[in-house]
């Protein structure tokens, strides 16, 4: 383990308190690809490290960006990666999309929507009536692997004609393990920003509090209670810094040790992989118990 250069990396004084920061964390907010998996490959210490977790009675819940699946199906992709969870345990940014429009924008019944057939579903199970043709109160862009020009045009005219428009999340792209690069939302919503000539009035998912609000109401935790695991520093890490969360940058994704310089998202933590976290965490909890 690592700590950031910015919280005064080679100090005894601030190793302790790091050391005591993590003695205290009761749950973790995971990110999925990049961190647990990368693309359709499961890291081989994940496992080991979520049978850990449980050990230690650290509890967890898995927090993603890429809204292309549903929470249902989500459950099924960990599934078949050999990881076992639970609704509850699953936190997308369509979620938090959906819980946006429901509080924000109560009006908005309505939508164009760009993205894949299961954020579609969520959203019409949510409610909302999913629209190609008739005129929508709002127009959301997700992940769409999907898409089409036709598709990215159209959503453009609406914006254009001052439709409502809401972002999932702001990532550029997304993690894969295939020789390409997977075009993400972020990207998406910088075309439309520029044929349309208006932003998003409000980009969800992950740095968005909303990400973190949820998990920190339903275990009843304090923010230095939680840990955010993931490998982007201007949202996991971003998110983390905003929510008074413990920020753990893991080297298994996008984000480089490079990157860390210059960077305005700055970890309170650096591993190479959760399985050195799951050591870290172990060794803290370990220490507490032998000095109370």
């Amino acid at each position: 383990m690592q700590q950031s250069s910015s919280s005064g990396q080679g100090s005894p004084s601030t190793a302790i308190s790091l050391a005591a920061r993590l003695a205290r964390v009761r749950h973790l907010a995971l990110d999925m690809d990049g961190t647990l998996y990368r693309g359709g490959t499961l890291f081989d210490f994940t496992l080991p490290f979520l049978a850990r977790l449980d050990r230690l009675g650290i509890g967890y819940t898995f927090l993603t960006n890429n809204c292309s699946r549903s929470v249902r199906d989500y459950m099924a992709h960990l599934d078949r990666l050999g990881i076992a969870a639970k609704a509850d345990q699953i936190y997308t940014s369509s979620l938090a999309t959906l819980a946006y429009l429901r509080s924000g924008h109560p009006d908005v019944r309505r939508v164009y929507l760009v993205g894949t057939p299961s954020l579609q579903r969520e959203f019409e199970e949510a409610g909302y009536e999913v629209t190609d043709g008739a005129e929508p109160d709002a127009v959301v862009v997700g992940f769409d692997t999907a898409l089409t020009f036709e598709r990215l045009c159209r959503a453009a005219w609406w914006i254009k004609q001052g439709k409502l428009f809401v972002a999932t999340h702001p990532d550029l792209v997304c993690p894969t393990d295939k020789p390409t690069v997977l075009v993400d939302c972020g990207s998406v919503c910088a075309c439309l920003e520029r044929a349309s000539g208006q932003s998003p009035i409000a980009v969800l998912g992950k740095p968005h509090p909303l990400m973190l609000a949820g998990i920190l109401a339903r275990h009843g935790l304090e923010p230095t209670e939680l840990a955010m695991v993931g490998d982007r520093l201007y949202t996991d890490m971003a998110m983390a810094r905003a929510a008074g969360a413990i920020g753990v940058l893991v080297l298994t994704g996008e984000s480089r040790r490079e990157d860390l310089h210059g960077s305005a998202f700055q970890p309170d933590v650096v591993v190479e992989s959760v399985k050195e976290l799951g050591e870290s965490l172990e060794r803290a909890r370990s220490e507490r118990r032998s000095r109370e």
